[in-house]
């Protein structure tokens, strides 16, 4: 892969992963149309990692309260927990396991509707629909805080949903929150806070696979460049996103997701 490529990719899916418009479809979709070969397992694998970084040092302060009143309930005398993270840990570990048993289950089947256009342009379409709906008639009201156990299971059960490619990971979480009452900045961070876990997962995965094929080639300049690509784009996006989250809301996201899988189809049809 040569290096321009490699920028452009990565920077597609820092870009791309926290906004509703699905950063596999995009990635699939450019290389189907610049016709660039797949860059390959380590690629997948260390952009995948930088964007993990990004939401870890985004959310850094939310991350070390969780961990710290998490593990403090095992504890003699526990630090009082006004915002209710100990909590929030067990829906977040709870919201991940739908997402991770169908993935495994279902991977082979997943991975042959990846590179499928028709597929992506349809789910682009679709769940662009289902995001607008919620956006549109959801209270948006609800805080973080009042996340219950159940909801916490719908918003794994929306993840997993996010295996179809073009679905979009953030956009059907924040469309499942936005459909539960919560505020757009609650189903956002609710969002964002359940992609480590199954990023960390999506990540390990593919160095695995790495490390299982022999002889795969690895441009050890092409990966690093990767990376911090996919880490500064990831972590300006969040930023941006979150501060101008309320003031346009979900329309452009939406509209933007209408008007690629007409694209799309057109394209390939």
């Amino acid at each position: 892969m040569e290096r321009c490529q490699a920028v452009i990719l990565s920077l597609i899916q820092g870009i791309t992963e926290f906004l509703p418009i699905s950063s596999s479809a995009h990635l699939v979709i450019t290389r189907e149309i610049l016709d660039w070969p797949d860059p390959g397992v380590a690629f997948d694998a260390f952009t995948g990692l930088g964007t993990l970084t990004a939401v870890i040092v985004y959310y850094r302060k939310d991350i070390q309260a969780l961990l710290d009143h998490w593990f403090a309930r095992f504890g003699k005398t526990p630090a009082p927990d006004r915002e209710n993270y100990a909590r929030l840990g067990d829906q977040l570990l709870i919201a991940t396991l739908p997402a991770l048993i169908i993935g495994f289950l279902v991977r082979d089947s997943v991975d042959a509707l990846t590179h499928d256009p028709l597929v992506i342009a349809t789910a682009t379409i679709v769940f662009a629909v289902f995001l607008a709906g919620a956006d549109l008639l959801g209270r948006k009201r609800r805080p973080i805080t009042s996340t219950t156990m159940t909801e916490a299971l719908i918003y794994g059960l929306a993840q997993a949903l996010a295996l179809l490619p073009g679905t979009s990971r953030s956009g059907i979480t924040m469309t499942a929150g936005l459909a539960m009452g919560f505020s757009r900045q609650a189903g956002a961070r609710f969002s964002f806070l359940l992609s480590i876990p199954i990023s960390a997962a999506a990540g390990l995965y593919g160095l695995g696979k790495l490390i299982a094929t022999p002889g795969a080639g690895v441009d050890l300049e092409v990966i690093v460049l990767a990376y911090c690509t996919s880490a500064i784009s990831a972590f300006l996006c969040i930023a941006l996103f979150l501060r101008f989250l309320d003031a346009f809301g979900m329309w452009p996201h939406v509209l933007y997701r209408l008007a690629l899988g007409i694209f799309l189809f057109a394209r390939f049809l």
